[in-house]
């Protein structure tokens, strides 16, 4: 298939540059694979197409203040990826093998190799808590089509985002709509909820730059989940409920440890590490059995994993009813979900 085949026209303004109050006021696309079928609807009426004995999984990953302005010269450093205590994998302006980079008295590094890739490693000098640090002197990175600055940090992160499990330069978007409500009527519904984790790196706004889609390589991100989660997949899977995955990052993990499987029927085990998995129509799903997710950038990647769930066309069909009726698109967005 062709980038283009995954092409449409959005008008600039329903492109989302806050954040939406309260979160689950977002709108909500329902589409139904078996018939077809759009329906509108809100984010807190997401526990009425749900049903008891489904298994909700989240990305319990959080994204950190990854973007850092040097004091002593113009540029800039975006952390990617954590390769030790001291060394992060960066990409930036003006970041030339050797350089010394001063970030504040208590924080400094140096860029110490180049990578084949054109991304660069740095080393930090610092003391203490590396991401306390973080905290005060870094900003978080927004998406290059947001345009406004973002007044509440914690708006870019998830209400039930691992404090422990720091790591992501991009937020995984499909879960900035849940609130305790939510959950609570979710709850109420008998659907159960499991964490996976996987940290979203800026790669998830690489263009795809072959025309052949199967030509793009894909970026890789590290992710694990864990045994609790495996065990409720397991009794899920027993009972005959559906695996739902929230946002495009759960289904990569979901997808990435299915893979792995002996055979369709074998049992999930906990697992971790990294994926480059690259799931675009033509793709035979193993694990999930329904997707939430917001509407994505025309011929990317994520719009392409949307398409392999529901089919090209119909993403297509259902992308061109959001934006007939108004929703907002991108990462502070609406959301669809497909069952």
């Amino acid at each position: 298939m062709k980038k283009s085949d995954f092409y449409y026209d959005l008008p600039e303004n329903l492109i989302a540059q806050s954040p939406i109050e309260p979160r689950d006021s977002s709108r909500l696309l329902v589409a139904d694979k078996a018939t077809g079928e759009f329906r509108h609807a809100h984010f807190y009426d997401l526990p009425n197409y749900l049903q008891k004995g489904d298994l909700l999984i989240l990305n319990d990953s959080k994204v950190f203040p990854a973007r850092l302005n040097p004091l002593n010269f113009t540029g800039e450093v975006l952390l990617l990826e954590q390769i030790n205590s001291t060394t992060w994998e960066c990409i930036g302006k003006g970041l030339k093998q050797g350089r010394e980079i001063v970030f504040a008295d208590f924080l400094k590094g140096k860029i110490t190799e180049i990578l084949p890739n054109g991304n660069r490693l740095i080393e930090f000098d610092f003391t203490g808590d590396f991401f306390a640090i973080l905290e005060k002197v870094g900003e978080t990175p927004l998406p290059h089509y947001i345009t406004q600055k973002l007044d509440q940090p914690a708006r870019y992160n998830t209400i039930y985002a691992d404090e422990c499990k720091r790591g992501s330069a991009a937020a995984p978007t499909a879960g900035l709509h849940f609130t305790e409500r939510t959950f609570a009527d979710l709850q109420l519904k008998g659907v159960d909820t499991a964490h996976v984790t996987l940290h979203v790196g800026l790669g998830t706004f690489r263009p795809v730059k072959t025309d052949d889609i199967s030509a793009h390589q894909m970026h890789s991100e590290r992710y694990s989940l864990p045994p609790d989660t495996a065990a409720k997949i397991n009794a899920c899977r027993a009972r005959g409920g559906r695996i739902i995955a929230a946002g495009t990052t759960s289904c990569r993990v979901l997808e990435s440890v299915a893979r792995e499987l002996i055979s369709p029927n074998s049992p999930i085990t906990a697992a971790s590490g990294t994926t480059d998995i690259f799931i675009h129509p033509g793709y035979n799903f193993k694990l999930i059995d329904a997707l939430l997710t917001n509407f994505h950038l025309p011929e990317s990647t994520l719009i392409m994993l949307v398409s392999g769930f529901l089919g090209r066309e119909r993403t297509l069909a259902a992308y061109s009813a959001a934006i007939d009726a108004g929703y907002r698109f991108f990462s502070f967005g609406d959301a669809m979900l497909v069952v």
